[in-house]
């Protein structure tokens, strides 16, 4: 967009609503959250490996950054043949991450700075490890043991076909056979499912003792004092009736490009929304999950403190998420629609605009997010040419790298929009450092399954999980006392180490800092958001009035000149200066009032 005169402050006056709070007072309505991944946070043993007292170490990082609550990824006994998401024992804490104790000493010292706790739930699936797996294996076809997961018969004379032609979102077939066994019945041993790994057989969410099970799970960490649950793969629990064949293509990796699927690249706006993030067929995104969640809420209702659930749901469109946060079901559901839309004004305003009408009408808050664990970090997304389906979930060393000054640029810019925008707002560890993808991995050092199950055509998801740089030079940049990393730390992450940015004016930790503070004191989480008027319709602006101040983000080539008397508050950038206006150059997000 380019000015041929600079603007007043009536070219930044509010249009029509598009957003107003419900005026409800819940905590997690407007919460900043801040994923931990504790294998990669912090290692307070020297293993090489992230753990909760190194969580318990790093807590005074998370409340002087300024978020509301900490949600931790699985650290439950587990073989870890997912990272902790093939769950062995769900009332237990692996040996590699501690004790019961080091929870409850982490969850004090939480609950001390006033930081809210989230914990990780895993339900469609268990490691074939649990107790469960192990009886199922040990028992015949028909049996109760094997009624709790979702073992059939094989197609065929034989049985030796797979019960349907589902495949695994990790890559091949989701169908595992058994070894024979002499009370099998006449077309052999039996298969099982699992929609990811081989060693997470999906559990069968129509049986009442699973059900039973798992509202007894979530009692346990409600008892000890968490104060919410993020549910994994939220949407899949439950299969289409009789498991029919899908003519549709399984994308590898959660939040791929499915066959029916908008692609993130499409250069439309879809009315509803759509980018490309949701997962179709009979394996996900069934009517029958919601009865679940209306049972689990009515399990949170029985605490004190408004305790949440949120739903890790590729769901699209959004209506069809919005029917997770009903009143009486989930209290968030991540809006991946945003994750997945590209740096395009249009675009972003579209997803903006459907997601607060749809969340709205439920009474339900709109939750932001960038990155997370499963995605490439939004630093190295932001800086390839073209951003498609499989660069979501990894980027290999023979692939397009991304340009690292366009990626923080972008990615700086993005986040100031993002926190903005009134509702929950949720951060990836390390992000507030301008942290990339680790994008030059060794084959020998990857452990995530897709990458091994599509014999390395699917680059997996490493690269987004690196462990933490704290203090920049020192052995593996200060993740634990040893200087071992259960991965390896790519060369800029010393100079993006924490200790190297508190207090340096600029950094991308100060600029997350500074935005959180202001977040806070403007009350932008629960506010009433209009956007501008004046630049509703720009190609290269998105401009939004919330809480007293102006967000205005410059996707264009040319800078935008700011009115004279505009009061800039935080910025993605330095501002360009060079003339007796103040300008907004290309890919940069200004707060400001005026």
């Amino acid at each position: 967009m380019t000015r041929t005169a600079p603007p007043t402050t009536d070219d930044l006056s509010a249009g029509a609503v598009v957003h107003t709070p419900a005026g409800n007072s819940e905590w997690w309505r407007d919460a900043v959250i801040y994923q931990v991944y504790p294998r990669s946070f912090a290692d307070g043993d020297g293993d090489g490996i992230g753990d909760l007292p190194g969580v318990t170490s790093k807590l005074d990082h998370l409340k002087q950054l300024g978020v509301d609550a900490v949600w931790l990824s699985p650290f439950y006994r587990s073989p870890q043949k997912d990272a902790g998401y093939d769950v062995a024992d769900y009332r237990d804490i692996d040996p590699l991450f501690g004790t019961l104790a080091d929870f409850d000493e982490m969850l004090d010292g939480a609950h001390g700075r006033g930081l809210k706790v989230i914990v990780d739930l895993v339900p469609n699936h268990s490691s074939d490890q649990h107790v469960w797996f192990q009886e199922a294996l040990a028992a015949a076809p028909g049996s109760a043991a094997r009624e709790r997961y979702m073992f059939r018969d094989g197609r065929g004379p034989a049985g030796d076909e797979p019960p349907n032609n589902w495949q695994s979102i990790f890559g091949g077939a989701a169908w595992t056979r058994l070894e024979p066994r002499e009370d099998d019945g006449p077309v052999g041993p039996q298969w099982y499912l699992h929609l990811f790994d081989t060693s997470q057989p999906d559990l069968n969410w129509e049986n009442p003792e699973v059900r039973e099970e798992f509202e007894a799970v979530l009692r346990f960490w409600l008892d000890r004092g968490v104060d919410g649950f993020r549910v994994d793969v939220a949407h899949g629990m439950i299969k289409a009736a009789g498991l029919p064949d899908w003519e549709g293509q399984v994308s590898m990796v959660e939040g791929t490009v499915a066959e029916g699927d908008v692609p993130a690249t499409d250069p439309g706006a879809p009315e509803d929304g759509s980018t490309g993030a949701g997962h179709n067929g009979p394996m996900f995104d069934q009517d029958g999950v919601h009865e679940i969640y209306r049972s689990w809420h009515r399990v949170l209702e029985e605490y004190p403190g408004d305790r949440c659930l949120v739903a890790e749901a590729w769901v699209e469109p959004l209506s069809r998420l919005a029917r997770y946060v009903r009143p009486d079901e989930m209290h968030q559901a991540f809006n991946f629609s945003f994750l997945t839309a590209p740096w395009d004004a249009a675009r972003l305003r579209t997803v903006v605009d459907v997601s607060y009408s749809t969340m709205d009408a439920v009474d339900a808050p709109t939750t932001w997010v960038l990155s997370n664990h499963d995605v490439v970090r939004h630093v190295s997304r932001f800086g390839l040419a073209e951003i498609g389906g499989r660069q979501l979930n990894g980027i290999a060393a023979t692939d397009p790298q991304p340009d690292a000054e366009l990626g923080l640029r972008r990615a700086r810019a993005a986040t100031l929009l993002m926190l903005g925008l009134p509702g929950s707002a949720y951060l990836y560890q390390g992000e507030e450092l301008g942290l990339p993808d680790h994008t030059a991995l060794p084959a020998e050092v990857r452990q995530d399954p897709s990458f091994f199950r599509t014999d390395g055509a699917e680059p997996g998801r490493d690269g987004c999980r690196v462990p933490l740089p704290w203090v920049g030079g020192a052995p593996g940049n200060g993740f634990g006392s040893t200087g071992k990393t259960w991965l390896p730390q790519p060369d800029v992450y010393a100079d993006l180490a924490a200790d190297r940015q508190y207090g340096v004016e600029g950094s991308t930790y100060e600029m997350y800092r500074t935005a959180l503070e202001l977040r806070r004191a403007e009350k932008v989480g629960g506010s009433t958001l209009s956007w501008v008027d004046a630049l509703a319709d720009s190609p290269d602006v998105v401009a939004f009035r919330v809480a007293g101040v102006v967000v205005l983000a410059n996707l264009g080539a040319e800078p935008l000149v700011l009115p004279a008397d505009a009061q800039v508050l935080v910025a993605s950038g330095d501002l360009d200066t060079s003339s007796d206006a103040v300008a907004v150059p290309s890919d940069t997000t200004v707060w400001l009032r005026g």
